[in-house]
């Protein structure tokens, strides 16, 4: 009798994860693309090529552990492969057979967050950077550098939250200018200038952002690089409440957040086994009325550039600035609808409505590493360093973007690239709060790691000290 392990890899993941590899004709656009390839023991074009010869030794390679879910070899596959999905599957069955993890410190990172956020339901970023350093045996890892600084401008919540979702939920006056919002566990507290700058934002541009009762964590990456299941019961939960409350539309400021909710929308509504699966695990059957959007998405559909511009109060002029998207805005496009993931101009047209000027680069979409920044540091610093470089060589005076795990990687943590200068990178919406007339203090620029604000004086954003 034959047994699930004894099952050939691409048959396995083709009947659970939907996935045909033997589709792969080794164009390796897969691999020529993938920021970490030169880490990697096996190319991603090797690993498809592995599994189709049921290689099982590939379940013993570091390369799924690595993988910065950026979702580039996804998107760049001519035959639509989702390769970063099926990193994921392969994850999933080296436990399943007991195999060892060749990157313990990404499983440990795995297993801390699951924990943290399955006792809590929310995030405790103090609670899972302590763990993480008492278990690799460096109790003082990032925090002279980092952890200190975070403290001393309150961007630690040194307490934790234990939240659980209501029964009941109840539903909300529907008006033309609502739509719910989803902050996410890092704009609690890493990313607390984020909340605080897009609802002032909001608030100026009459968008009213109603909040989810009881969210919870969105699971980000070791949910999905864990169990399909539990990957769609954090991403549908959140949308549930959110149609029960009898709202259609969503912002998740947060770019992780984001994707993990388009890619549970898509694929509960794609695999009707899961879907009911996830349906059991929450105790509803999620209708699929609720559409997600990013921050920028929201601004651009719901208020448009027209009124961005009308509001500007202080034009940003003289200040270069280059809009940083990161991996989540667009990529995979079957997920996020984007019809240009390779080069998104959504933030250059904002930057542009507020009076500053949008630097052209090549950078724009790279990855920042991700959640490898606390699993893999040196890997996230080097993918983070060329970022920066890249936003400096092309005459940019700060950098731009939407998402707080890229802030960390590319600005909390220049202490410890050794750059030789200093970038300053900012919320977008810390630029429009500037540009809007809400000064540094309502745009929460001491709360920046690189202090911006001898910069903007040099552009004559910001007055002297004294002046």
């Amino acid at each position: 009798m034959t047994t699930a392990l004894d099952t050939d890899l691409a048959k396995r993941i083709r009947e659970e994860w939907g996935e045909n590899v033997y589709l792969c004709y080794q164009c390796e656009r897969c691999s020529s693309g993938c920021p970490v390839a030169e880490h990697m023991d096996l190319l991603p074009n090797q690993v498809m090529r592995a599994i189709q010869f049921n290689d099982e030794q590939v379940l013993e390679a570091k390369t799924p552990w690595i993988c910065a879910a950026c979702q580039t070899c996804t998107t760049h596959c001519p035959q639509e492969l989702d390769i970063a999905g099926i990193m994921d599957a392969l994850r999933i069955e080296a436990r399943r057979r007991g195999i060892k993890p060749p990157v313990p410190e990404v499983e440990l990172f795995t297993q801390i967050f699951l924990c943290n956020i399955g006792v809590l339901g929310r995030l405790y970023e103090a609670g899972l950077m302590a763990a993480r350093n008492v278990l690799t045996l460096q109790p003082l890892r990032d925090i002279p550098d980092l952890g200190v600084q975070m403290i001393l401008k309150h961007k630690i919540g040194l307490l934790p939250k234990f939240v659980r979702p209501p029964r009941r939920v109840r539903r909300v006056e529907s008006k033309d200018n609502a739509i719910a919002y989803y902050p996410g566990c890092s704009l609690e507290s890493t990313a607390t200038e984020y909340d605080h700058t897009f609802r002032a934002v909001c608030e100026a541009l009459d968008v009213e952002l109603i909040e989810p009762p009881g969210w919870l964590c969105c699971g980000s990456s070791p949910a999905h690089t864990t169990d399909p299941v539990l990957a769609g019961y954090y991403a549908i939960l959140n949308l549930s409440l959110v149609e029960r409350m009898g709202l259609d539309q969503m912002v998740a400021p947060c770019l992780g957040c984001y994707q993990r909710f388009k890619a549970g929308a898509h694929e509960v509504a794609d695999d009707p086994e899961l879907a009911a699966k996830v349906a059991e695990k929450i105790g509803y059957e999620y209708q699929g009325t609720v559409e997600t959007f990013h921050a920028v998405e929201t601004l651009l559909g719901r208020v448009g550039l027209d009124d961005i511009q009308a509001r500007v109060e202080r034009p940003l002029e003289g200040l270069k600035v280059a809009s940083y998207y990161g991996c989540a805005t667009t990529r995979p496009p079957k997920y996020t609808g984007s019809e240009s993931p390779e080069n998104p101009t959504s933030m250059e047209e904002i930057v542009q409505a507020l009076g500053a000027e949008p630097v052209d680069w090549s950078e724009k979409t790279d990855c920042c590493g991700g959640s490898l920044g606390l699993s893999q540091t040196s890997l996230a610093l080097e993918l983070s360093a060329k970022v920066i470089e890249g936003a400096r060589a092309s005459g940019a005076d700060i950098i731009v973007n939407a998402c707080p795990l890229c802030q960390v990687n590319v600005e909390s943590r220049q202490v410890q690239m050794n750059l030789g200068f200093e970038m300053p990178s900012l919320y977008i919406t810390q630029l429009m709060a500037l540009a809007f007339g809400m000064g540094e203090s309502r745009a929460e620029l001491n709360k920046n790691m690189i202090d911006p604000r001898p910069v903007l004086r040099e552009r004559g954003i910001l007055a002297w000290k004294g002046d």
